[in-house]
Order: C-alpha cells, then structure tokens, then sequence
C-alpha cells in the first residue's frame, strides 16, 4: 500500500508544479488568453484533489504503526493545495502593470479605485464559492463515513446472526445427547435389576440343595 502512496505523491508533485507556474501566468494575461488558462488551472487543481482523496484511502489501508508518517506528509500536502487554491483565487483577480494599463489605457490612475472595488467583490464571491465547496466535501465525507459505518454495522449483524444459529445448534445437539444418556441410564438400571434378580433365584437354589 505504502508503493501505491508513493506513486500518487510522484504525481502530486509533478502536478502542483505544473499549477504553481500557470498560476504565476496567469496576471499576466488578459482576455480568451487567461480564461483558458484559469479553466485549465482549475481543472488541474480537481485533479490534485482527487489525488489527495486517493492518497487519504491508502493511508486508512496502511498499518497502524506506520500510518502516522503518512498522515503527516498528507496533512502537509493538504496545506500544499489550499495555498495553491489561495494563490489561484488572487490570481484571477490580479493584472500585471503592462496589463492594467493596456486594458484601463488613459484612466488608469482614475479608475485604479473602481478596479479595487471590483478586485474586492470578486474576492468576496470567490471565498463564498470557496467555503461552499469545502462544506460539499465535508458531507460527501461524512456520507462516504456513513456508509462505511453501516456496511460495518450490517456484518457484525450478519456475524451475530451466524453465531446465534451456532448456539442453537448446540442447544440441539445437547439436548440429544441429555436424552440418550437418560435412555442409556434406564436400560442400564434395568439390566442392573434383572441381574439382581438373578443372582437371587441362584442364592435360594443353592440354600435349598445345601439343607437337602
């Protein structure tokens, strides 16, 4: 399990370095130029999450005594991404000098306060769409702990139910073997009795012939 983290790292790393520079780009565009390249981001940066689920379900395979490690490189990885994500919000709001001015060209200086108030409610809706999507994966994860949670709870039932049978089973068999002990036990003292009374009969036989 430990070779299948490592693999799933290899590509983490590959794949945050190739975000980090096009975040980087990214104020330095404008137009269809840095649309495309924010759509590519953020469909990279889907990706690197992804690789972080995967990387959290084996770390839950790996034995407990090494888990630890692999929770912290994983948790640091976490971290990784949520700068990444904090980057790439700034970046989509951000414009390089050249690009400011070619964009606001004359005006710039008087519509600098205008493109600052822009700056801020875009910054305002993206950590709003932000804190929706943490929330979305927070009960995507507690359903997927729910769901797990009763798979286990449906086979210690269906255990429970295995070992229930087992005891009745038993149950059966000794009640059985009470029976035929208590059959043994009649025919024994019957064979006892008859054995006695035998055993009399030749007693009385032999007083009789001895007085003769």
């Amino acid at each position: 399990m430990s070779s299948d983290f490592e693999a799933y790292e290899q590509d983490f790393g590959t794949l945050t370095a190739e975000v980090t520079n096009k975040i980087g780009r990214i104020p330095k565009l404008s137009g269809e130029e840095k649309t495309q390249l924010v759509l590519n981001v953020d469909k990279q940066l889907e990706e690197v999450r992804e690789l972080l689920e995967q990387m959290d379900l084996e770390v839950r395979e790996i034995p407990i005594q090494s888990r630890a490690m692999y929770n912290s490189r994983l948790k640091s990885y976490k971290q990784e991404v949520e700068k990444l994500e904090k980057d790439f919000k700034r970046s989509r709001i951000a414009y390089s000098d050249e690009v400011r001015n070619e964009l606001l060209g004359d005006d710039a200086s008087s519509s600098e306060n205008q493109l600052i108030k822009l700056r801020e409610e875009r910054a305002h809706l993206l950590d709003n769409t932000e804190k929706l999507e943490r929330s979305s994966r927070r009960l995507e994860a507690g359903y997927q702990i729910a769901v797990e949670t009763e798979q286990v709870g449906q086979e210690i039932l269906t255990n429970l139910h295995g070992d229930r049978e087992k005891i009745q089973r038993a149950r059966e068999r000794l009640r059985e073997t009470d029976a035929n002990l208590g059959k043994s036990s009649r025919i024994l003292t019957g064979m006892l009795r008859s054995c006695t009374n035998k055993q009399c009969e030749c007693l009385f036989c032999y007083i009789q012939w001895y007085r003769c």
